[in-house]
């Protein structure tokens, strides 16, 4: 069956789900109804047969989302239990040299999918409203749907930020906020690359990538050394640059309630970008409020780490944005 022909069936099935459940589901509540059908999809039909994206079903990890599901555990268990028991009783590594291939080996990688992001479709005819996805097997579609799956796979990369917190023995900044940052990530962008790999929904993984490129440039520098802090002038507009992604990512994404007749393809993409959008934009205003505004010290919650690594993962060499101890 073609993609174009499962999408048509998608729409009935929802019609006629929607109209079967229409006594016990508020019509006005549409977040709810679309999540309700989004997990009848999810557990009444196999992934990778009905309504997945045909495209990417053989790609890495992309067969099943049990393969990462088992991935982000481990991360999990041993960020938060097994690596600070092992390391417990050991000496702290020292990896200065190893963040600064890392660090900078994530701002070449990030500014490639700037560039892939860029070619592929905002820079090539999408229109920053509603843009759908191709499902083609043209060059274009092919190369976001690729550049979608390697921003994905990037995301279990950066999991090395913790993992490097933990050999550090830097365990108070293995925060819940950013251990889920680093699981959420990777586990909603799946069901992106496997059902709506491009689009209006890859907006934020491009702003994403051009924030990665300047924060893991700072990191980078940062790791090697103090005789590299006269250069890190900039550090004070970090603040401002991750306040303004998010107000970009909100503002994009909320264009698609008010653009009459959208057909984006799975509408669900949009709620969950725009629930993430709008949670970190509260909070970042938040501490905008209490670091500049007010002029006083950080709540408690947030003094033993910058706020903008959290939202955005990339807490990986520094937790303060000063030189590293």
């Amino acid at each position: 069956m073609e993609f174009g022909s499962i999408k048509s069936t998608v729409g009935l099935i929802y019609d006629e789900f929607m109209q079967n459940a229409g006594e016990s589901l508020p019509k006005t509540n549409s977040v709810l109804s679309l999540l309700v059908f989004c997990l009848h999809i999810l557990f009444q039909t196999p992934l990778h047969v009905s309504f997945a994206d045909t495209r990417t079903g053989n790609w890495l990890l992309m067969s099943s989302p049990i393969p990462q599901t088992i991935i982000i555990t481990a991360y999990i268990y041993f960020v938060t239990s097994l690596g600070p028991r092992i390391m417990e009783n050991r000496k702290a590594f020292d990896l200065k040299g190893v963040l600064v291939v890392y660090n900078f080996s994530v701002v070449a990688l990030s500014l490639y999918m700037c560039y892939e992001f860029v070619m592929s479709g905002w820079g090539t005819g999408y229109s920053f409203r509603c843009d759908l996805v191709d499902y083609s097997d043209s060059p274009q579609g092919l190369r976001m749907a690729a550049t979608c799956w390697l921003y994905y796979f990037s995301k279990f990369i950066e999991m090395l930020d913790t993992i490097f917190f933990v050999l550090r023995k830097k365990n108070s900044q293995v925060t819940f906020l950013h251990v889920y940052h680093h699981s959420i990530m990777p586990f909603t962008w799946w069901f992106g690359v496997r059902f709506s790999a491009g689009g209006l929904g890859t907006f934020h993984a491009l702003l994403n990538c051009v924030v990665h490129v300047i924060m893991y440039t700072y990191y980078g520098l940062t790791a090697m050394g103090p005789k590299y802090q006269k250069y890190l002038w900039w550090k004070k507009y970090l603040t401002t640059i991750q306040l303004i992604q998010f107000v970009m990512v909100t503002s994009h994404i909320s264009q698609y309630f008010f653009i009459k007749d959208c057909p984006y393809q799975f509408p669900i993409f949009v709620y969950i970008i725009g629930l993430y959008g709008l949670i970190f934009l509260f909070l970042f205003l938040n501490f905008w409020y209490h670091a500049y505004t007010k002029g006083k010290r950080l709540p408690k919650v947030l003094q033993a780490q910058t706020w903008s690594h959290h939202t955005n993962g990339v807490m990986n060499g520094n937790a303060n944005h000063d030189k590293d101890e």
